[in-house]
């Protein structure tokens, strides 16, 4: 018989054995399975098999007697041996099955990094070819990218891949951390998994060579400032892990061209053709060379590539990474990191750092400093009450809808409207601060867009029996957007009183983060906060306001 008829028939015969486990499971069946997987090559039939046997083991344990514990532990370290080589999360799971839970790097954290992991994986299964990440400072995004290159390596180990950082410091630590996991086989079982030993490793040069040395070894770790031409290739993977070493060389323009020359002729000249590039670190610019080579692929496109961006915190302003164990960062740590760059006025860096959104200080129209607040409490006096109102349906853009108090010529903005949910949510969520503020006034941007919004907004508060005047107004045509939020830029800075930070309801926050982050001269993702503010400022600046007496607010 041959060597290939032979293997069909083990598969066939694997593949029944898992069908009969499925039926009536026994430990002997389980075993029968795993001899028959070990004696053929690896096949998508197999790993699919062995998922499933996985999977019913883990079922099994659940009502077994302590006599059988052992062995279906033993039996389900072989499934996910099996799978680990070629799933990333499973070996992920592998590696560490033998440390405690609260030991462990990936379980506690799964329910954040989970979709880094599944893109890793698109990645190495070549439906993408780059993968740009962004996550806050000390979330793991380091580690997960060391256990994804001892993955590589033990996969390709005739393979020579790259990793790159600012500092030696940096490329120092990650090889340590490389030779940590690769080398300690009772915390770790990288050899178990591959069957592979490092051959080699030059603590000096930082390289390690898997299965037999080579010119070129399969890691070398070094800075985009080290020798790179000659002494480093790349057929499998280039990382580049913050490239950009802070703030400091952020805010020079000059320093970011200078390090996009260095990406450009020192670490991507060493990639070969069909080499994959891993992106990793803080955005903080669109100058930065995450930026210039994320613009380089929409530019010219044919490369496949993904972009995962993990905030610090969510659409509710609640953490993303607080994780079992007390390994995270719970909400509260995020708020008070969030006020105390609030208060040095730099907003900018927290949404670099903790949020990655790159921001260019230069142009920035709304400092923090520069804006006027107050705790809430409104003077007596004639009250205006209006709203301008920047429409969405939904999609991603935003409704922005500053709630308007005025007094002489001070606008207290006492509430805030601001949310990219459809119209079922944010019709109501207007109307309700229409009735809660007793707005007389909202003025509502018109555009094909969102023809409709306006009327729609008539029916619902006349249903409702809330009387206020619904005005449409179209944006000039003769002036961009930009330029009107810049025009009306004093007079938001000078005339509008913000609620302070304690006072703020999420949709408040997030309204002000917008204005903050908003740039005259850089990209701006969403610009729906100013240019509603601007909207607002031309409604209390452009006539005089009606006097009356109204009742205190509040």
């Amino acid at each position: 018989m041959k060597i290939e008829d032979q293997e069909k028939e083990v598969v066939e015969l694997a593949i029944k054995i898992a069908a009969e486990v499925k039926k009536k499971p026994t430990i002997e069946k389980f075993y029968d399975f795993f001899g028959c997987l070990g004696s053929v090559p690896r096949s998508k039939k197999l790993l699919k098999a062995d998922l499933t046997i996985k999977e019913l083991i883990k079922k099994a344990m659940k009502g077994c007697d302590e006599t059988e514990i052992e062995s279906y532990y033993d039996l389900y370290t072989k499934a996910l041996k099996y799978a680990a080589y070629d799933i990333f999360e499973e070996y992920l799971f592998f590696m560490e099955i033998d440390r405690p839970p609260e030991e462990r790097f990936y379980q506690p954290r799964k329910k954040t990094l989970k979709p880094l992991v599944d893109a890793l994986q698109r990645l190495e299964d070549g439906e993408i070819m780059e993968l740009f990440v962004s996550q806050p400072p000390r979330t793991g995004k380091t580690t997960i990218l060391l256990f994804f290159l001892t993955w590589i390596a033990g996969r390709h180990p005739l393979s020579s891949n790259l990793y790159s950082a600012f500092s030696d410091t940096i490329t120092k630590s990650f090889y340590n951390g490389l030779l940590e996991v690769m080398r300690d086989d009772i915390t770790y079982h990288w050899a178990a998994c591959f069957g592979e030993s490092i051959v080699k490793m030059n603590a000096q040069y930082q390289t390690v060579d898997v299965q037999r040395k080579m010119r070129y070894p399969t890691i070398t770790c070094r800075s985009i400032d080290g020798t790179l031409n000659g002494a480093c290739d790349c057929t499998g993977y280039m990382v580049a892990d913050d490239l950009c070493s802070g703030i400091e060389e952020a805010l020079s323009k000059d320093r970011m061209a200078s390090l996009w020359m260095k990406v450009s002729n020192d670490l991507l000249s060493r990639c070969k053709k069909g080499s994959k590039k891993l992106w990793n670190g803080t955005r903080w610019s669109i100058n930065d060379p995450i930026g210039v080579r994320l613009s380089m692929l929409e530019s010219y496109g044919g490369i496949p590539y993904e972009v995962i961006n993990l905030p610090a915190v969510d659409e509710n302003g609640e953490s993303n990474f607080d994780y079992k164990y007390g390994v995270g960062f719970d909400t509260e740590f995020y708020r008070q990191t969030k006020m105390a760059f609030e208060r040095n006025d730099d907003l900018a860096s927290w949404n670099a750092q903790y949020m990655g959104q790159p921001v260019e200080r230069e142009g920035s129209l709304f400092a923090s400093k520069d804006l006027r607040y107050y705790n809430g409490e409104l003077p007596d006096g004639y009250k205006s009450v209006f709203m301008a109102c920047d429409p969405a349906w939904g999609g991603g853009d935003y409704v922005a809808s500053p709630v308007c108090v005025q007094i002489d010529d001070t606008i207290y903005v006492v509430g805030i409207v601001y949310t990219n949910e459809d119209k079922k949510k944010s019709l109501p969520e207007l109307v309700e601060a229409i009735r809660r503020f007793g707005v007389s006034k909202i003025q509502i941007e018109a555009n094909k867009m969102t023809e409709g919004f306006a009327d729609e907004l008539s029916r619902m508060l006349k249903s409702k029996g809330i009387k206020c005047v619904v005005l449409t107004k179209a944006a000039p045509t003769n002036t961009s957007k930009e330029q009107r939020i810049f025009d009306k830029a004093p007079e938001i800075r000078e005339n509008f009183v913000f609620l302070t930070p304690e006072k703020r309801d999420k949709e408040y926050q997030a309204f002000m983060d917008n204005v903050f982050t908003f740039t005259i001269t850089g990209k701006n993702k969403h610009d729906d906060a100013p240019d509603s503010l601007a909207m607002a400022a031309g409604m209390a600046f452009k006539h005089t306001p009606s006097a009356g007496t109204f009742k205190r607010l509040f």
